[in-house]
């Protein structure tokens, strides 16, 4: 069986023959416990150690002092939640959630935040 990288909830739903709602509460199910059993082992809340190491990364590897992180973000594109308005209808006119990374000196993530809609600071 073929693998739908990037493929919609309803093209999910068609392709294995389920329910619309079966699909979407089986993918939200996945993820929530993808969270819940794996970032407190490969993206654990940074110690104040750790960030020291990381500032010296960037010292050492990029001659840039005093950096805790480069930070960048992305929107995702999402199908509007229901009765949300236009909370998730962002600048370029589509809906999305906002996706805002920070790496380290070797391009590891250290932060991830993701849901959050408009623009984030």
């Amino acid at each position: 069986e073929r693998d739908h990288p990037g493929d919609s909830m309803t093209s999910l739903a068609f392709s294995y023959r389920l329910g619309l709602t079966t699909v979407s509460n089986s993918v939200h199910m996945v993820c929530a416990t993808v969270v819940k059993l794996m970032m407190p082992r490969f993206l654990p809340i940074p110690s104040e150690e750790t960030w020291k190491e990381v500032t010296k990364g960037f010292w050492d590897k990029w001659n840039f002092p005093n950096c805790l992180g480069a930070i960048d973000g992305k929107h995702v594109m999402i199908q509007a939640p229901p009765l949300s308005g236009s909370q998730y209808f962002n600048y370029k006119k589509t809906f999305s959630i906002v996706l805002l990374a920070v790496v380290d000196a070797d391009y590891r993530f250290r932060i991830i935040q993701v849901g959050d809609y408009r623009r984030t600071s």
